[in-house]
């Protein structure tokens, strides 16, 4: 039977530092119930962006893959690099991640979006996922996926290797009954895994001081925008469904200013959300709209505090962003979501508001208004909902942390307690 480790090492695994608002968020919920449950505990990110994690949180920070190489068209030089470069490259990363967790007693693996598909193939994320947990196993390094969303996973490889490192873990939650679901229905089982919320549930409040809209008569709209181009998030960008989707937004944003609302536009990813940004300014005075005259605020977002002032001036959020819809129902606004995954579709079921999300690629203009006209007037019970569901979310976050990091909390007490006798 091991000892609990009164100066726990603990490597978190995110794709962090990249510029998504909503992962940024996963690990600022976690470090901060990290340092309050085991405070005496090193930290590390494995990340996608360590420079920027380790200046953001002051924590050391490790790259999930190391030196990339850049891509190449020449097919003999392909295969040149293959075996000169590429294949010792990738022994000397199994070796650097052996070496990364060999003195860490826990790999936490957070639900930042890497057991789907949206956006990752087989031989990116998902077989980075696949080589640090081997490497932990090696290390007898505890390996935890927690809150993770699974699925859907339509390439086989994929669906193997997430299969084969969920089969590794000594710890599973998934943040939905779907992804528990799906697992079960290619084949995994979950034995019963429990379901916990989404990590970002447990967002510090003090993080929302001041996310209260002062009484007023405008009725301000937040609404949020992503690049979207297919529910599979491929490199194969389809054109035709991002202008579909664009000409949508803008003539939602229009309906908006007709009817004299105010609109904030909001978006969730400082890199790839750019384009829509720009697009649906200059399609909106292409239709007419005089974009610096109009009720329309255009403030770019670069932290979570950035965000949650943003969603302060809000009444309703209208958004297709997972994390854009959580943190309005974090913040009690009302929410009505354009949904590209099962994900969110799952988030809206849980706060009782299915009847207030549509489909990405099929949804209605003119039925988004009246689902904006509707939850306004059941604001009342519809806050009232949400607020009683968020709150229960964070009570149930709360018992997996003790139940994740009991050991230590129960070595850290008996820590400090030797330390006053002694004293």
């Amino acid at each position: 039977m091991s000892v609990p480790v009164a100066r726990p090492k603990i490597a978190l695994f995110g794709v962090f530092g990249a510029g998504n608002l909503g992962n940024e968020w996963t690990l600022e919920a976690l470090l901060f119930k990290i340092r309050e449950l085991v405070p005496l505990s090193e930290i590390t990110c494995i990340c996608s962006g360590p420079a920027v994690t380790a200046a953001q949180y002051g924590v050391s920070a490790a790259s999930i893959r190391g030196v990339s190489l850049p891509s190449v068209n020449n097919a003999a030089i392909r295969l040149l690099r293959r075996l000169f470069v590429s294949i010792p490259l990738e022994v000397y990363r199994w070796l650097q991640a052996v070496a990364s967790l060999r003195d860490k007693q826990m790999l936490v693996m957070t639900g930042t979006g890497m057991l789907g598909e949206f956006g990752i193939s087989p031989f990116d994320l998902h077989y980075d996922i696949f080589r640090w947990s081997v490497a932990a196993k090696l290390c007898r390094c505890k390996l935890l996926f927690v809150s993770v969303g699974v699925g859907p996973l339509r390439h086989p490889l994929s669906r193997q290797l997430v299969k084969a490192v969920l089969a590794m873990a000594d710890f599973r939650s998934y943040r939905d009954t779907f992804s528990r679901d799906y697992l079960e229905s290619i084949g995994f089982r979950t034995n019963s895994d429990p379901v916990y919320p989404d990590l970002a549930f447990n967002l510090p409040k003090a993080c929302f001081k001041g996310g209260r809209r002062p009484v007023s008569e405008e009725v301000v709209i937040g609404v949020g925008l992503m690049s979207y181009f297919n529910k599979r998030g491929s490199p194969v960008k389809d054109e035709r469904v991002y202008r579909d989707y664009l000409s949508k937004m803008a003539s939602f944003v229009m309906c908006l200013l007709e009817r004299n609302y105010t609109v904030r536009l909001l978006i969730g990813d400082l890199v790839y959300d750019r384009r829509v940004r720009q697009d649906i300014k200059e399609l909106l005075e292409l239709r007419g709209v005089k974009y610096g005259e109009e009720r329309i605020i255009d403030e770019p977002a670069s932290s979570l505090e950035d965000f949650v002032s943003q969603l302060a001036e809000t009444d309703v959020v209208v958004a297709s962003r997972f994390h854009n819809v959580l943190l309005g129902l974090i913040v009690t606004k009302l929410v009505v979501a354009i949904s590209y995954h099962e994900k969110i579709e799952a988030l809206m079921a849980g706060a009782g508001l299915t009847e207030f999300c549509q489909d990405i690629e099929d949804f209605d203009v003119a039925k988004l208004i009246d689902q904006v006209a509707l939850v306004q007037e059941n604001a009342g019970s519809i806050k009232h909902r949400i607020g009683l569901k968020t709150e229960y979310y964070r009570q149930e976050l709360d018992r997996q942390y003790e139940h994740i990091f009991g050991d230590y909390i129960t070595a850290e007490e008996t820590t400090k307690n030797r330390s006053l006798e002694v004293a």
